[in-house]
């Protein structure tokens, strides 16, 4: 070998060595967490795409479930909204501009989130019950329509599977990792004293609704019951199956028909969230049945279901601020009577008049 072949080998083998260590220097990027989570999705669902859910900003909440699975949201602010609208009129500048919230952080309870005016926050839950797969599939179909007219003028919060444990079960199972009902699970205020008997004499111990052994001890229900408490819905929509009704709880005018779903009210249940929701926090909690946990609605179906959702929404919202805004003014009205009416007290305590 000659000694200019030799130089030409080395050169070869130091840039080779060159590229090597550039490489090394630029570690490979790991793909965001909800990548592998559509992932599983798209393979358990065949309504779910896991393309078209990798491109949503998903972000894992402040707990995991039982198993160690991310549970995962999506926040989506609410568009501009119009300035014609009364409530944009009388708002300050800013909040007729697109409005982002705060960044969510990694707390057992994340911060309040501020609210512009004429935006009505809608907490959307899918997926409570594990074996409810149309539960899960029709969020994802609705989360294809946020961005319409109707629906782009709320700030949504959406938690499509809140029981990843129980939807990847094979076959899939009402429950979480620990067995227990989550929608039994709720800290309402008759939770210590009936939940426990209620399940024992009223459903003979059915291991399908055990509550738990104490309320939100479940990391999927203390992840739920933290969003309600910091994001402060106006609306909480959960969607469930297989009955086939519309049932609802809370203040409000209630709606009667989604679709071809009728009201149909099942009553609340000790840690249930229509109890915890609309009678303890006084939230108006719509439950969406569907009629069969394994086979979606028609899509026309699907899209009567949601107009007459964001209908009613728009409605009870806006009857809703009308009797807020009556009884501020009754107050104010009777808070200037009382400062005419009232008799002022000298420094010994004797009145003056």
């Amino acid at each position: 070998m000659s000694a200019t072949q030799g130089a030409n080998r080395f050169f070869r083998f130091r840039t080779f060595l060159f590229f090597v260590c550039g490489l090394a220097a630029f570690p490979v990027r790991a793909a965001p967490e909800h990548h592998a989570w559509c992932d599983a999705l798209d393979k358990r669902l065949l309504s779910v795409d896991g393309a078209s859910c990798r491109k949503r900003a998903f972000v894992p909440g402040a707990f995991r479930s039982v198993e160690g699975r991310p549970l995962m949201l999506l926040d989506v602010p609410p568009a501009a909204l119009p300035t014609a609208s009364i409530a944009s009129a009388f708002a300050p500048p800013a909040a007729r501009l697109r409005w982002r919230p705060p960044a969510m952080t990694p707390a057992a309870i994340p911060p309040p989130v501020a609210k512009p005016r004429g935006a009505t926050r809608i907490l959307l839950i899918g997926g409570i019950h594990g074996d409810e797969l149309t539960s899960v599939s029709i969020v994802f179909r609705w989360m294809e329509w946020l961005d319409e007219a109707d629906a782009e003028r709320h700030h949504w919060r959406i938690a499509p599977l809140a029981n990843p444990d129980g939807l990847f079960a094979q076959p899939a199972r009402r429950t979480n990792g620990h067995g227990v009902d989550l929608n039994r699970n709720f800290s309402t205020p008759d939770w210590p004293r009936d939940a426990l008997d209620y399940w024992r004499k009223r459903t003979g111990m059915d291991p399908r609704r055990y509550p738990g052994k104490a309320a939100m001890s479940e990391p999927e229900t203390r992840w739920l019951q933290g969003e309600i408490e910091s994001f402060k819905p106006d609306v909480i929509v959960s969607v469930h199956a297989p009955y086939g009704i519309l049932d609802y709880d809370g203040p409000l005018q209630k709606p009667h028909r989604f679709g071809r779903l009728n009201l149909s009210q099942l009553g609340v249940y000790p840690g249930s969230l229509g109890n915890f929701g609309g009678v303890h926090k006084n939230i108006p909690v719509i439950t969406i049945e569907l009629p069969h946990a394994g086979a979606m609605p028609s899509m026309e179906e699907q899209r009567q279901i949601w107009n007459d959702m964001l209908n009613w929404i728009r409605r009870a919202w806006h009857q809703g601020q009308r009797a807020e805004d009556r009884g501020r003014r009754t107050d104010r009205e009777s808070g200037i009577r009382n400062q005419k009416t009232s008799c002022p007290s000298s420094f010994s305590g004797a009145k003056r008049c």
